[in-house]
């Protein structure tokens, strides 16, 4: 008995690259929304520069306000109130469920 078989390599690459992706994008919307739960917020400028991107294996938080680094690090006059290394850091169960889900199709 002969078999034929048929290589779907590239569609499985395809699938897994698209599935990664997606769980990237939920990684970073939802370290996003943990860190601008725990920003500070006196005119609400920072927490609503906070902002995510993916790019082929990593996904980042950030933002681009001048004064971000102190806030979240503390100055010699002002105390750390960290907002971004936490919402990394106490939520890795989260994110490696998320990239789970995206690579079982969820």
């Amino acid at each position: 008995m002969d078999f034929e078989f048929t290589d779907h390599s590239d569609e499985v690459k395809a699938a897994l690259e698209a599935a990664i992706a997606k769980g990237l994008e939920e990684v970073g919307l939802t370290a996003e929304g943990y860190a601008k739960k725990l920003c500070p917020v006196d005119t609400g400028r920072l927490r609503n520069s906070i902002t995510h991107a993916v790019d082929d294996d990593t996904a980042y938080i950030g933002t681009n306000v001048e004064y971000a680094a102190y806030v979240e690090m503390g100055t010699s006059h002002t105390r750390a109130q960290p907002y971004l290394r936490p919402a990394v850091t106490d939520h890795a169960s989260t994110y490696k469920r998320l990239i789970e889900e995206a690579l079982k199709g969820g």
